[in-house]
């Protein structure tokens, strides 16, 4: 990866030597041919000399040294990626995969646009893809649009050091907040307490007996910490309160902040096609790997929609259940999931029913793995 990336350096510096040549130099072209036309059209007679002069005067508007270094650098390029990079990816692809379901594809480009602030594009994209406004993206994109506008201002005031309009917006949500455990209206006024404090003393103090108290069953410890660096308010940097200037906790409570915000349009916190091209970014080299092997020995994946191979992926990166079956060994989906007894024993949904199926008593069955008694009714979904 080092050549590839010391290539890479290279062909940029001679793109970007190209381009601070070739407009100066075509300017110049310009100016010679209007020169030339003006002297033709005042002496129509002299066109020969003319002409010989223009070619003479734009020897030195020439590019090709340039050209040819940028081309060698391109072709030079193309060698290194294909030195670093000698599998096809394209063995791993099913072409098929999306056959029937582009309008889902379509989908996800029009949301990730718009979750990422890119509004123009996501109308254009919309627009170009025929898509309609709310059958297509489950929502009205307008709306979608005017939602994840405010999420972006309210970020970039954040960034500013300004917490009044997250404040008022986590106010106006305070029981979703609430609901999710959320502890970001107290992380914007503790920044706003800090923010004062290095200022105004009493103004801090004022503010923090207003706010803290509804916040004092969660965070009583974090409170006292601030209500006593009081004493230190002309010193913080230098004090044991130091921690409360770094520069990390305006970058977290954005964090906090889109992440919530998110939450509360029953939305992930980053976009599902983000997610998506990350873990199959990752999982790339082994699936290639796998389907060489296969190749060479001639065999198929003998399931659909599963893997040949568990891809190892981190925690933030997993989102399906990966509960297997104690009674048939097989792992849960969503169209058999986990479910469990009164007794606390937990079964896929399929080993339930046929456990109830195969009872003597038509409601009640014994669980496999206690005396207990129940019937398929008592079973509770489990959710990984």
């Amino acid at each position: 990866m080092d050549a590839l990336a010391s290539q890479y350096d290279t062909l940029l510096e001679k793109q970007q030597q190209l381009n601070n040549v070739i407009p100066g130099r075509i300017d110049s072209i310009r100016e010679l041919l209007l020169e030339t036309k003006k002297s033709f059209e005042n002496d129509p007679s002299n066109w020969k000399e003319s002409l010989v002069m223009l070619e003479q005067r734009n020897k030195k508007n020439n590019f090709q040294k340039e050209l040819k270094e940028y081309s060698s650098s391109v072709s030079k390029y193309g060698k290194a990626i294909e030195k670093t990079f000698k599998q096809d990816p394209t063995i791993a692809s099913d072409p098929t995969a999306f056959s029937g379901k582009e309008h889902i594809l379509d989908r996800a480009v029009a949301l990730h646009f718009i979750r990422q602030g890119q509004f123009e594009l996501s109308e254009s994209f919309i627009r170009e893809a025929g898509m309609t406004d709310d059958e297509e993206i489950g929502t009205s994109a307008s709306e979608l649009k005017e939602k994840f506008k405010e999420m972006y201002d309210i970020m970039k005031e954040l960034e500013t050091g300004n917490t009044d309009t997250a404040i008022k917006w986590a106010t106006e949500h305070h029981e979703g907040l609430q609901k999710r455990g959320s502890s970001l209206e107290f992380q914007l006024h503790r920044l706003r307490f800090i923010k004062l404090l290095s200022t105004n003393k009493m103004e801090a103090l004022y503010y923090g007996r207003t706010h803290f108290d509804e916040f004092a069953d969660r965070h009583m410890s974090e409170i006292r910490r601030l209500m006593t660096s009081l004493i230190y308010h002309n010193k913080l940097s230098n004090s044991p309160y130091a921690d409360f200037m770094s520069a990390q906790d305006w970058v977290g409570i954005k964090d906090t902040f889109q992440r919530d915000f998110c939450a509360l349009l029953n939305m992930s916190a980053d976009s599902p096609l983000y997610i998506s091209v990350l873990v199959g970014t990752m999982a790339l080299p082994t699936i290639i790997k796998v389907v060489t092997i296969m190749n060479t020995k001639r065999t198929e994946w003998s399931q659909q929609d599963e893997l040949p191979v568990e891809i190892p992926l981190p925690d933030d990166l997993r989102f399906h259940s990966v509960f297997a079956c104690p009674v048939s060994k097989e792992q849960a989906t969503a169209q058999n999931p986990p479910m469990m007894m009164p007794c606390g024993h937990v079964i896929c949904k399929e080993s339930l029913t046929r456990l109830s199926k195969s009872s003597r008593n038509s409601t009640r069955f014994k669980c496999p793995y206690c005396p207990s008694e129940s019937s398929a009714a008592q079973a509770t979904p489990v959710y990984f």
